[in-house]
């Protein structure tokens, strides 16, 4: 008897034991489980806002968000280490058939419109530049005592602008890179003459920490090259020149998923383009894949 009511027992602690491990459990779907998520660094607000709103909505669902430069997330990314990534670009030829070889198509949708931020000192008298003006600056044959400072060395914000001047190597003068985008805020606020190049969610969306620095810098008004949308006037990087398009530097943000399954990466994917979704751009300060139309509802008051 002894015997058998110890063999009981350990049956029922093992039946309990899987029946705990079982309710622990999320089922993995487009709105539950778990999901890695690599982010360019220059979208990071963004993102985190996008989560916690989700988070509201689909309460069983995990983010762990791994941030970096461009540089350093595209190779975790292509080696297969986290299969879902936030980007200002599509993935080019070459990098799009690396998971094509391994039967995985890489899905990728456009979810918000970012713009590039010229800020200075608000002390400085010049707050308008042109496109021009940048590119010389960033050749290295500008006359002008201006001078560029970006948020790092490897970021998707000097890529853009290298490719913009059509260059390869940063000139030994006028162009500087610092850490991140807090750092140029930081920079800009404590010295004159400088102008800082950042996104603008950064401006817009920050920690209370930030406050003080970001009331000590402005945004500047860009124009852009002859012939080309917004060469009529100087233009700042408000959500309505954003959305128009007459702001020169803006960037397209994407998420890029290879899943190869339908799962909760799938969904946040979807999600980011969905209404809901979309109003959390537009909330952020920057420009939505789409503009959602109006629902007015009208009540008879007769």
């Amino acid at each position: 008897m002894k015997h058998l009511s110890l063999i009981l027992l350990l049956f029922v602690f093992a039946a309990c034991k899987r029946s705990v491990k079982k309710e622990n459990t999320v089922e993995q779907s487009r709105t539950t489980g778990d999901v890695k998520i690599l982010v360019d660094e220059s979208f990071s607000r963004v993102l985190a806002d996008q989560i916690a709103v989700f988070n509201t909505d689909y309460p069983n669902a995990e983010f762990k968000v791994v941030e970096g430069n461009e540089n350093k997330i595209v190779p975790t990314f292509l080696n297969d280490s986290i299969r879902v990534i936030i980007l200002s670009r599509m993935l080019r030829p070459d990098e799009d058939k690396m998971y094509r070889n391994r039967s995985i198509v890489p899905r990728t949708s456009r979810f918000g419109i970012d713009g590039i931020a010229l800020i200075t000192n608000v002390a400085d008298v010049d707050s308008n530049i042109t496109v021009n003006e940048v590119i010389e600056i960033l050749k290295g044959t500008s006359k002008s005592s201006k001078q560029l400072v970006f948020d790092n060395a490897y970021s998707s914000t000097l890529r853009y602008f290298k490719e913009l001047a059509g260059i390869t190597k940063l000139p030994e003068k006028g162009v500087y890179t610092l850490q991140n985008n807090n750092d140029v805020i930081k920079y800009v606020a404590d010295k004159k003459d400088f102008i800082g190049v950042i996104g603008v969610n950064w401006l817009i969306s920050n920690s209370k920490e930030m406050e003080e620095s970001i009331s000590k810098v402005k945004m500047m008004g860009v124009k852009n090259l002859a012939g080309k949308k917004g060469d009529d006037a100087f233009y700042k990087p408000i959500q309505q020149h954003l959305i128009s398009g007459v702001y020169p530097f803006l960037r397209n943000i994407y998420i890029i998923n290879a899943e190869g399954r339908e799962g909760l990466g799938t969904g946040f994917a979807n999600w980011l383009v969905s209404p809901r979704g979309q109003l959390i751009v537009l909330k952020s300060g920057l420009g939505p894949h789409k503009m959602m139309p109006r629902e007015f509802n009208f009540k008879n008051t007769n």
